[in-house]
């Protein structure tokens, strides 16, 4: 399947990625460049004004999503 990075707070979503037979690694892990999706709480993004791109992947922002609606998001995008 494909290397999901995933913020190091939604644990429940690296679970619940890894048992749909995703490989997931930290987002911290500095190795995005790899990952075919990202997964971000939506907490810091776009921290005062200032918005970074570090990886060309799909990032899907989990604010407000349970595990199971994030995993049918990141299957949708890797379609």
């Amino acid at each position: 399947m494909a290397k999901i990075a995933v913020e190091n707070s939604l644990q429940d979503v690296k679970n619940a990625l890894q048992q749909s037979g995703h490989e997931v690694i930290s987002v911290d892990s500095g190795n995005l460049q790899s990952c075919d999706c990202c997964v971000i709480s939506g907490q810091d993004k776009n921290v005062m004004g200032i918005a970074e791109t570090a990886t060309k992947a799909s990032v899907i922002n989990a604010q407000g999503m349970t595990a199971d609606e994030i995993v049918q998001q990141v299957n949708q995008r890797l379609q």
